[in-house]
């Protein structure tokens, strides 16, 4: 069986902008740095994903949590799109309705993702124009604060309940981002702000990359009250890769076992069901099992799969299916 990949998240652009690799030859040539290039997702038939745009500090404190100015978020996002504006030219497919999934085009079904709102103001000005570039998913916060709220912090092990919600401006987002059925992702929010979104928005719930709390205590991975209430919404969680929130440890090591991510989607799928957990890597962006690697270990994930019981049509649904039935659902008709 030839199992397919669609992928919830990944970093690969902040990668090439890190790099200065605006013209994404990284990528094109598959030099074989990073998780993720041309060569890589042809040979684990991965069809599509999320880009993610996240904004550094700086790029020799990546995680710094001090606020970041919005103008240079703003300029270093477009810097960004101007990279997958560069890739959609040879090998992307740009998801920008429901009809644009599933690999139908011979191309990489991308999603173009942003992670940490920051280049938007609070008077949501820049929402419009980053529409009209292309952006179809938006995380409101990464692991640090900005005009919108409060991300989960990085402290292990952790509540994912710590801090205040939203804010008046990070509602209006979601109600802006719901009006243009721009999805809204969960992952990094505090647990407040993840209340405060299924509150403000009546559309199907989503993180990209979380993982199960009940099975890795970090503040980022979501509590099983949360992951009911993305059930009860008929949304979808996708499973992450990063060792950080897989481990009961906490701790970021290559040397962690492929069965914790198989522990992970067991755990998801007896509280989401069969059609909302798929797969969010966070290539480029953690530290991934060595079992899985980079992009091109994706097979020996589903392999583990279906050796472990997943089963032929659970396992195609993991790995792309739930994914693209998603995206097809839930992006702008």
């Amino acid at each position: 069986m030839t199992v397919s990949f669609f992928d919830g998240h990944n970093d690969m652009l902040l990668r090439l902008w890190q790099n200065d690799d605006w013209g994404a030859t990284a990528f094109l040539e598959s030099d074989g740095s990073g998780h993720i290039d041309r060569e890589r997702m042809a040979a684990a038939h991965m069809t599509g994903g999320f880009f993610a745009i996240f904004i550094p500090a700086d790029k020799t404190d990546m995680l710094a949590a001090e606020p970041i100015d919005q103008k240079r978020a703003l300029i270093q996002c477009l810097e960004m799109i101007g990279i997958f504006d560069t890739l959609s030219s040879t090998d992307f497919a740009p998801c920008h309705t429901g009809r644009d999934t599933g690999g139908r085009t011979g191309k990489i079904s991308a999603v173009l993702h942003i992670e940490g709102a920051e280049m938007i103001s609070d008077s949501l000005d820049e929402l419009d124009l980053l529409f009209w570039r292309g952006v179809r998913s938006i995380g409101p916060l990464w692991s640090r604060s900005n005009v919108f709220g409060h991300g989960a912090p990085f402290s292990f092990p952790g509540s994912p309940d710590q801090g205040d919600g939203l804010t008046d401006a990070g509602k209006a987002l979601i109600a802006a981002c719901d009006e243009r059925r721009i999805l809204v992702d969960l992952s990094h929010l505090n647990e407040a702000g993840f209340w405060d979104v299924a509150a403000c928005s009546e559309r199907p719930l989503m993180a990209t990359h979380s993982n199960a709390h009940a099975l890795c205590p970090a503040p980022r991975n979501l509590t099983d009250r949360q992951i009911d209430a993305i059930a009860e919404r008929g949304g979808i969680v996708g499973a992450c890769f990063a060792s950080a929130y897989l481990r009961s440890d906490g701790r970021k090591q290559a040397d962690t076992q492929l069965e914790l991510i198989l522990r992970q989607l067991d755990h998801l799928v007896s509280r989401l069901g069969e059609d909302g957990v798929g797969l969010g890597s966070d290539f480029d962006g953690a530290v991934i099992p060595t079992a899985i690697g980079d992009c091109s270990g994706l097979p020996a994930l589903a392999k583990t799969l279906l050796e472990n019981g997943f089963g032929d049509a659970l396992t195609q649904k993991i790995c792309a299916g739930n994914w693209e039935h998603f995206l097809r659902e839930n992006l702008p008709r």
